[in-house]
């Protein structure tokens, strides 16, 4: 099913231009036009879902069994010292475009454009806190 308003729809669908990588009947992947590093990759599923927390496990599978494949051609042709993955959900996250997608950002060196940083705070977190979090999430998986 694809949304009339969807960027990447329309890439899809033809309707907007992208410099395609791959493509088969349940995945596209497309140059991210943003290209943070050279060979900065899109990995989109055919079917529109909006984000991870609504894709079905079937289409997250099929869209996630490319990943390798994909990562392997880019590291063949540009020979990164390192990956990143990375998938953005809302807006918090920096979700810009809401049709779930996989970036693979090959990583050339610490000045390479792309920057990723969090702080730790391993003493907020006992291993009792741990258990107590994952308690709470196993709960609710279904």
């Amino acid at each position: 099913m694809k949304h009339d308003d969807c960027l990447f729809c329309k890439i899809i669908d033809g309707e907007l231009p992208s410099a395609k990588v791959y493509e088969d009947d349940h995945v596209y992947a497309f140059m991210d036009i943003s290209q943070v590093t050279t060979g900065h990759t899109l990995v989109i599923p055919k079917v529109h879902t909006r984000d991870i927390y609504e894709t079905p496990a079937d289409v997250a599978s099929e869209l996630f069994a490319r990943i390798p494949k994909i990562a392997q051609a880019i590291k063949k042709v540009y020979n990164p010292i390192g990956l990143n993955l990375l998938n953005n959900n809302e807006i918090l996250a920096g979700q810009t475009v809401f049709h779930l997608h996989i970036h693979i950002i090959p990583r050339y060196g610490e000045d390479d454009g792309f920057d990723l940083k969090w702080v730790t705070r391993n003493d907020e977190f006992t291993m009792e806190k741990l258990e107590e979090i994952a308690e709470k999430i196993k709960g609710a998986i279904e």
